[in-house]
């Protein structure tokens, strides 16, 4: 048939449609080198490509089909087309010579047979070859015979005898005809010599020869000896053989020795080109009288080709996230052995999620065998084996790198589950603290971290006020300067997100804890100092040694070491009168009081913390030496006028002008006060006999984290006290609470009773209550003198 000759409809016969055969980019997959025929994939039909010899593929076997596969890919399928070639008769029968020459003797007698070579015709069926008709003649007739091999043999039949004297020489035409329509036909000349005395031939042994060798035989082996006799003596009695007919292919294998009829071998066998040889053989006499034999050479197989592996379609990458039973190669394997030499097994290595399925003969598909994951193998390289059955077996290997393509199927993952980190107070805004790190198992974008900062509010503020974050590197900045004071501690959450997409995050929480710095002074809560006037502690001078004459209380806003208080006298008039405790302030006397002692004693102690560098604070204390208590507040009074008259020029004129308006205020303070009599009278009546109802004065509490307190021991001092007249009285005093860090106030009320009649001698004396109460809940009461006078201010 032609080139483009239509041959079938594979998208019928598949039951396919044409676009699945565009889309799945159908092709043929053939092992012949030459491609017979072509797939038209618009119409879905078989088409010749090149010109098909049936003779010239498959020879003489009857029935000659050609094989190969239709492949289809997206998804993959594989299908076999047989196609089978009809022979037509285009072969007409061949002689291996144009002419032959017979020497017959002329004493042959009537029946006597002479082989004549068989024509070859290369078709099969009805067109090879038929019968035969030889030229009509007198002596000769045809003698056809069909052997146990199925082959037809023909043979010249002497019909009468030959007489030399007669007729010399015969020319005789035998024509082969096959069964073609219209039959071809064949043309062999027979020149027929007649020889005279040598009336008998040479016959062989056997009619047939046959043997079996295998394929990988050496070269110079005898394979069979043929054997032949003639009843004739002498000279007439000597045989040589030789090949009368042998195919092209065999003549440079097989080697005829024509004295010893021994057959050798002098090529080398193959039993996948050739599985047998026929060899038609003679005998001939010294006076040309032939006998006609035949050899057969079965070749028998033996294991010398290894298994061949032919990848038809490889997948380079696969998702990690395929499902099993995704294909990614077809393979076909085959071995140009028989039998079991030629059965092929293959396989691959069981510790990979793939497996080889077997699709069609000698064609597998490999396909996964399970849930990749491309963290823990990024790349894998299959080996295929293929090994026949033979012996021993022969096998082969090829190898598929196959990568696993990477999906966003991790999140990232921070170095630590919980992270914390310390900022020094007072800190430059944007200096960093802490560089948190995530890693991510995905590759590419899917592993890019960027990090954020998730919104939450601290105080009702954001947390993005107080903390920034490198979206890349993962370092963390103070975005504000923090204080210890107003905040110790806060949490961040950091989020760490990859590039996936969906993406991925995981947040982790860092714990920021602020440092403390000696940034704050030592603040003195008591004894609260007056600026009209000097404050003023009693003792007696019957007091003993170690006497507690006050306490200094002093707070700091710091914390641990920073706030760790020490307390010293710095300058003192009698310098061994009094000591102070180190760690609590507590004032004590050393020695006994003489009388020699100065009755008013100053100190200044200094109270310090441990921080570095350290800071201080100062206060002035008063201590009276007395055991009138009235005379030593008339003396301390004193000593606040003198420093008053000091600055009295400085304020001179200012004092000129406000004393009218002060005169009228007084006025009617003292109207209103008349309007209280009943109740203040009350009042005076309690501090009369003997008690004072006692205010507290609560100033802010002070407290540190470490529970490093500045005080450790609880003082609770509650006085009432008048002068030494019986017949005066106390002046309620209400204080004013406020804090005593923050805003330290002195609230005084000076009021005096115009109604009391008070002698020379008597004074009465304001006392002003005070109540201390520290953090860890210390009280201290103190006093000292308001009023000087009688009248009410």
């Amino acid at each position: 048939m032609v080139r483009g000759s239509f041959v079938g409809n594979i998208a019928k016969d598949l039951g396919k449609d044409n676009q699945r055969l565009k889309t799945g980019g159908a092709r043929i997959y053939t092992d012949d080198e030459t491609e017979y025929f072509d797939l038209n994939v618009n119409k879905g039909i078989l088409v010749v490509k090149e010109r098909i010899d049936r003779e010239q593929m498959c020879r003489s076997i009857p029935v000659c089909s050609l094989h190969f596969q239709i492949v289809l890919e997206n998804p993959m399928e594989l299908h076999r087309v047989t196609v089978d070639i009809v022979d037509i008769n285009d072969n007409r029968p061949t002689f291996q010579k144009d002419n032959i020459r017979l020497e017959i003797s002329e004493s042959s007698l009537p029946g006597a047979l002479f082989s004549l070579p068989s024509a070859i015709d290369n078709d099969v069926g009805v067109n090879t070859l038929k019968s035969y008709t030889l030229t009509p003649n007198d002596h000769f007739k045809l003698k056809t015979s069909t052997q146990s091999d199925g082959n037809s043999y023909v043979s010249l039949l002497l019909d009468t005898q030959l007489d030399r004297e007669t007729q010399e020489e015969h020319i005789l035409l035998l024509t082969a005809v096959d069964g073609g329509d219209p039959p071809l036909s064949g043309i062999l000349e027979i020149r027929i010599i007649v020889l005279d005395v040598n009336d008998n031939a040479p016959v062989f042994t056997q009619e047939v020869y046959k043997t079996s060798v295998p394929e990988n035989t050496s070269i110079g082996s005898v394979l069979t000896r043929v054997n032949a006799t003639d009843a004739d003596k002498d000279m007439n009695g000597q045989i040589n053989f030789f090949f009368n007919h042998i195919s092209d292919n065999a003549q440079d294998i097989f080697e005829l020795n024509a004295d010893s009829g021994e057959i050798k071998l002098q090529g080398q066998l193959d039993y996948e080109n050739n599985k047998m040889y026929e060899m038609n053989i003679q005998a001939k006499d010294i006076g040309g009288l032939l006998g006609s034999g035949k050899v057969i050479v079965e070749v028998m197989d033996v294991n010398d080709n290894v298994p061949f592996i032919n990848l038809i379609s490889v997948s380079s990458k696969i998702s990690e996230d395929s499902l099993p039973g995704t294909v990614v190669a077809m393979i076909n394997v085959k071995d140009k052995d028989s039998g079991r030499n030629g059965k092929v097994n293959c396989f691959i290595d069981n510790n990979i999620p793939f497996k080889l399925k077997s699709a069609l003969n000698n064609f597998y598909s490999l396909e996964s065998d399970g849930f990749l994951d491309r963290e823990k193998t990024p790349k894998y390289n299959i080996s295929i084996m293929a090994t026949d059955e033979g012996e021993p077996p022969l096998s082969a290997a090829r190898t598929i790198t196959l990568e696993i393509s990477d999906v966003n199927d991790n999140p990232p993952q921070f170095e630590q589950q919980h992270y914390s980190a310390n900022i020094n107070e007072n800190n430059t805004p944007g200096s960093s603290f802490l560089s948190v790190r995530a890693k991510d198992d995905d590759s590419g974008l899917n592993s890019r971290i960027s990090y954020y900062i998730q919104e939450t509010r601290l105080h009702n503020i954001s947390v993005l006020s107080f903390v920034s974050v490198n979206s890349d590197k993962g370092v963390l900045y103070a975005v504000r300067s923090f204080d210890y004071e107003q905040m110790r501690h806060f949490q961040v959450s950091v989020i760490a997100k990859d590039g996936g997409s969906p993406a991925l995050s995981s947040v982790v929480v860092v714990d920021v804890y602020i440092q403390d710095q000696n940034d704050n002074h030592p603040e003195i809560l008591y004894p609260i100092q007056n600026k009209g006037s000097p404050v003023a502690e009693f003792i007696p001078r019957s007091a003993d040694i170690g006497y507690l004459v006050t306490k200094v209380v002093a707070v700091d806003k710091d914390s641990g070491n920073n706030a760790w208080l020490s307390y010293k006298i710095t300058k003192a008039t009698d310098q061994t009168l009094f000591e102070i405790g180190l760690n609590n302030g507590e004032l004590r006397t050393l020695r006994q009081i003489t009388e020699k002692d100065p009755t008013k004693q100053r100190l200044t102690i200094s109270v310090e913390d441990s921080g570095q560098p350290p800071h201080a604070a100062t206060v002035n204390v008063n201590v009276a030496i007395t055991d009138n208590f009235a005379l030593a507040i008339s003396e301390f009074n004193d000593l606040a006028q003198e420093k008053i008259d000091g600055d009295l020029t400085l304020y001179l004129i200012l004092s000129l002008v406000i004393i009218s308006f002060l005169f009228v205020i007084f006025i009617i303070v003292l109207i209103c006060l008349k309007f209280h009599k009943c109740r203040r009278s009350k009042f005076f009546n309690e501090c009369a006999n003997g008690t004072l109802p006692v205010i507290p004065y609560y100033p802010p509490r002070y407290a540190d984290v470490g529970a490093t307190e500045t005080l450790c021991h609880v003082y609770n001092y509650e006085v009432c006290l008048t002068t030494d007249s019986g017949n005066s009285e106390f002046k309620y005093v209400k204080p004013v609470v406020q804090s005593a860090v923050d805003n330290p106030v002195e609230t005084e009320k000076k009021c005096c009773d115009p109604k009391i009649d008070l002698s020379a001698e008597e004074e009465l004396v304001q006392v002003r209550l005070i109540t201390v109460n520290i953090t860890h809940g210390q009280n201290y009461t103190s006093f000292n003198n308001t009023c000087d006078g009688i009248q009410p201010v």
